[in-house]
């Protein structure tokens, strides 16, 4: 891509998002928009997602991403095919050692039903492809964005079959050498994780049973080690392994045998296919600045993990679902537009911890627990947190914190939530609650829930309170800070 050049073209197209990317990033934000009446054209360079390509990569889906594909209604399909994390088996010379649990799995409880699962992410993008056609959204797949220009009223982008694209707006969703970052001019700070090469490879093994993740510890202190996980919805095992200090990958067949050799008590043939293979040296790194004028950057593109902890993929659907509903809002519903600049505030700082996170376990110097699982990601320090009750105890539900689930009524809070709107909760309250003027926010009464306490909750639609108070004062005008400028979505 050249840089930010004039785009010359005839034959122009329109859209009010270009997504550049189509990774479980774009999808997911596609997705979102589509529900919400925004049109997206989604630019990928690639072809349609198969085994061979984007393979396994995350594979690993938190209890919060797994929220997430709830709201946006493609739940069922990823519980159908997707399997828990598998326990452990720990190999030495040959033989059984034991189990070894990867990481805590709390059960599931009302307030937070989901658990982690397994799908490769091939299968993820599927899903979502899927579902974005199911909403009438489609991918350009084998389209690359060739250069890309902006204004004061949109952007235009150049496609490499031909013509451009005019948008209101772009996001580059392209990874973690997204061509369109770096014709911005944005920069990356960022650190190498570990000094040694990694092998990641999806292999058919038929002599090895599927009911462990299987794992190769060194045969010395701070020696690579190899690891074989079974990957629900395939026939094939994810291979991760370590390569010694110095030596380069051999991502051929016969070199995928090799490692596989050297690191279990597995033959070289026992290897009967490699179907994806990838080699590179664990980072971590993010980027300056999420937004430059109308172009936002999300997933890999703004912020590059370790693979340890499995927390790059879900921070990436976690950034699509927060700029998601802001997109809608300025674009489908007049508000400000100074609201898409809490897009980077937000997202910034808990990719930014997120990344910490993952660096600390791939080192050995944290577990994969209860912070893995992104449930206690929050916005307390957003501006668009605000939280008009005083004296609350320590551990009270804040503005800013994920809103818990939970029974209302034949089914559960997160039903309710469901959708591109807002929700008003009116919890353990006397008197009526705001009645909505339009279907923006919907209202619903609830008896004191402990979770929530008493009060009125104002939950966005990503999921996270937005507003709380002990009345409604205040929350008129805290809407209009969300929709149209003089609009009265509540009366």
């Amino acid at each position: 891509m050249t840089a930010l050049n004039s785009v010359k073209s005839a034959a122009a197209r329109t859209a009010d998002v270009l997504v550049v990317g189509a990774g479980p990033t774009g999808l997911a934000l596609a997705c979102d928009l589509a529900r919400r009446g925004v049109r997206a054209l989604v630019a990928e360079r690639s072809g349609p997602p198969s085994p061979a390509l984007p393979g396994s990569r995350g594979k690993g889906l938190q209890p919060r991403t797994m929220e997430v594909f709830d709201d946006l209604g493609v739940l069922d399909a990823f519980l159908a095919v997707g399997g828990g994390i598998p326990v452990g088996m720990i190999w030495r010379d040959g033989e059984r050692r034991g189990e070894h649990h990867l990481a805590d799995v709390p059960a599931v409880t009302p307030t937070a039903p989901h658990t982690g699962r397994v799908v490769p992410q091939w299968l993820t993008q599927r899903l979502l492809l899927d579902r974005l056609r199911e909403l009438g959204g489609d991918v350009a797949f084998d389209t690359a964005v060739t250069e890309l220009t902006q204004d004061a009223d949109g952007v235009t982008a150049a496609l490499s079959t031909g013509g451009t694209v005019r948008a209101a707006y772009a996001v580059a969703a392209d990874g973690g050498r997204s061509a369109l970052r770096q014709a911005l001019g944005i920069t990356m700070t960022g650190e190498t994780v570990d000094p040694r090469q990694a092998l990641v490879a999806d292999v058919r093994i038929p002599a090895l049973d599927r009911d462990n993740w299987h794992m190769f510890p060194p045969a010395e202190e701070g020696g690579p080690f190899a690891a074989l996980c079974p990957l629900p919805g395939t026939d094939v095992f994810q291979l991760a392994a370590q390569l010694p200090e110095g030596a380069q990958a051999d991502t051929t067949l016969d070199g995928v045998r090799a490692v596989v050799a050297a690191r279990t008590h597995l033959a070289p043939e026992d290897v009967a296919e490699v179907r994806w293979v990838s080699a590179f040296r664990p980072r971590a790194a993010l980027a300056d600045r999420f937004r430059e004028g109308r172009v936002f950057l999300a997933g890999d593109a703004a912020h590059v993990h370790s693979p340890a902890g499995g927390q790059g993929l879900n921070t990436s659907v976690q950034d699509a679902y927060n700029l998601g509903w802001k997109l809608g809002a300025v674009l489908r519903h007049g508000a400000p537009e100074a609201l898409l600049d809490t897009y980077e505030e937000e997202r910034l700082p808990n990719a930014a911890q997120m990344l910490g996170l993952s660096t600390r376990i791939h080192r050995g110097e944290a577990r994969r627990g209860a912070a893995t699982r992104q449930l206690g990601i929050g916005y307390r320090e957003s501006s668009l947190a605000l939280d008009a009750r005083a004296g609350l105890p320590a551990d009270a539900l804040r503005a800013g914190d994920r809103a818990p689930d939970g029974p209302y009524g034949a089914g559960t809070l997160f039903d309710a939530f469901r959708g591109p709107h807002f929700t008003l909760l009116a919890v353990g309250v006397d008197g009526e609650p705001p009645r909505p003027a339009d279907d923006l926010i919907h209202v619903h009464r609830l008896p004191a829930y402990e979770p929530y306490g008493k009060g009125f909750f104002l939950i966005r639609p990503d999921g996270y309170v937005g507003w709380a108070g002990e009345d409604t004062t205040g929350l008129r005008e805290y809407a209009g800070r969300v929709s149209a400028p003089g609009s009265r979505p509540l009366t």
